[in-house]
């Protein structure tokens, strides 16, 4: 794939995502589609009650008729890594909608229970699971910038729940300010289109990544602050499944961990809150996930969000100096 082609497909995902907006969003406020916002949370983010939210369904569909349209040009056409792709991204799309749904009819923060976004979550990887080895994919897994490789076997299939369901919940736990998620994750997907268009040669995927960014960058016309709209669980828990997806097909499991540091070390802030409190009864940070407690400390939401945006383009510099060596 060519760079004129690369380009075309960030194009087309992005135009789709922007013309689509204007229209979207309106209908999304006449059908009173508003985030309710966690008594709990930063004061400062009560003013944003009844911004509308499942803004990630322009995302899934930029995303899908994108990896669709550019991926039937490259050649030898579509094939099962990208038709895995939009299902794990549709599957766990439809997982955020249905939580999201919940959320805006009840009028309340709480979809989804956890066991049944769980469940969900588990029957989407084991069908990419199933799917993978009916292919013969390998089960091996490699230690990034070294020969080193294990194989796992039957545990393979454990991974994979693993990686899709932390990564889903993971992407998800990031979603809390305006543009962050979003453009953490442009990043991300973008350090995977690299490795994947130079790295690890592998067309689809990178078809499907520049997608990915390219309605990233589209819906962070919408969602830089202050936002007129949000991704919600839809798009976050599709993006968080979707990358881990990207990690298995390109057999880069473990760089998922770097490339996708931010979205780790979010994770990590919530486990070490949760376990410090109920063992000791104090909290570790102000308030979790990570975003949060910056802000509480005086920090601006955009300063919290660039920084954040930095944080994780420098993961990616990394990810991509290990993978790629450039």
């Amino acid at each position: 794939m060519n760079i004129t082609g690369l380009l075309i497909t960030i194009a087309v995902a992005f135009l789709i995502t922007v013309l689509l907006s204007p229209i979207f969003i309106p209908f999304l406020r006449r059908l009173k589609f508003g985030q309710s916002i966690r008594e709990e949370g930063p004061e400062s983010h009560q003013k944003k009650t009844g911004t509308p939210t499942m803004g990630g369904i322009m995302i899934v569909f930029s995303i899908m008729i994108t990896s669709l349209i550019m991926g039937s040009r490259v050649g030898g056409g579509i094939n099962y890594e990208l038709w895995l792709l939009l299902f794990v991204l549709f599957g766990y799309g439809i997982l955020g909608f249905l939580d999201d749904y919940i959320k805006v009819v009840k009028k309340r923060n709480l979809g989804l229970t956890s066991m049944q976004k769980l469940i969900g979550q588990i029957i989407i990887a084991l069908v990419f699971y199933f799917v993978l080895r009916g292919q013969d994919f390998p089960t091996d897994i490699a230690i990034p910038g070294t020969s080193v490789q294990f194989d796992l076997g039957w545990f393979y299939a454990i991974l994979i729940i693993v990686m899709l369901v932390g990564a889903s919940n993971a992407v998800n736990l990031t979603d809390g300010l305006d543009g962050l998620l979003a453009g953490t994750a442009a990043i991300a997907f973008g350090a995977y289109a690299i490795i994947a268009w130079y790295g690890v040669p592998n067309d689809m995927v990178t078809v499907f990544a520049l997608a990915v960014v390219g309605a990233l960058l589209g819906f962070l016309v919408f969602n830089a602050h202050p936002a007129k709209v949000f991704m919600g669980d839809t798009g976050s828990l599709a993006l968080g499944g979707v990358i881990a997806a990207i990690a298995i097909l390109l057999k880069l499991e473990i760089l998922l961990v770097i490339i996708g540091g931010v979205f780790v070390i979010e994770t990590l802030s919530v486990i070490i809150q949760v376990i410090s409190y109920k063992t000791t009864g104090k909290r570790i940070f102000k308030m979790s996930p990570l975003h949060h407690h910056y802000e509480l400390t005086g920090w601006s939401e955009w300063r919290v969000v660039t920084t954040f945006w930095l944080a994780g383009l420098l993961f990616a510099i990394l990810a991509i100096y290990i993978e790629v060596g450039m």
